[in-house]
């Protein structure tokens, strides 16, 4: 691509016959030089702007492969939370049955023992009874005999 100044610096050999007029050619090419150094200008700032677009691209790229990853990272500890939870949840609901079924059968237990022990009181009454029984009707055998003497 050619620059400004060497539009500028041209020069044409000069021809004496059917030549062309050398102060138009020279307006010509310093019309020309303005023209293509107001071009030239902006296509050297466009072309700024176009690697600082491509450079906020690449960042832009980049920010969003990491955002991806985040949110791919972010709902796989999701997914295994929840996992993790639901395990922990049906251990809590295994340990409380278990626990309730332990709670049952020591009340069972201690059901078995209260009977037992009521039984034991019952047979202990029954004697006891049986005893009181016995001494009240020898008390009244004796109190017969003393009301005969």
């Amino acid at each position: 691509m050619l620059t400004p100044l060497e539009i500028e610096n041209k020069k044409f050999s000069k021809q004496m016959v059917n030549g062309y007029s050398v102060e138009e050619v020279d307006d010509f090419l310093d019309e020309l030089t303005a023209e293509y150094e107001k071009l030239y200008k902006e296509n050297s700032e466009y072309r700024t702007k176009v690697e600082d677009l491509d450079e906020n691209l690449a960042k832009y790229k980049t920010i969003e492969n990491t955002l991806q990853s985040t949110l791919l990272m972010a709902q796989s500890t999701a997914e295994e939370v929840k996992n993790v939870a639901k395990q922990q949840a049906e251990q809590i609901i295994l340990d409380a049955q278990s626990a309730a079924k332990q709670a049952v059968d020591t009340l069972d237990q201690q059901i078995l023992l209260k009977k037992k022990e009521l039984e034991d009181a019952q047979k202990q009454f029954d004697v006891y009874k049986a005893k009181m029984e016995s001494l009240l009707i020898s008390q009244l055998e004796i109190l017969k005999e003393i009301n005969k003497e």
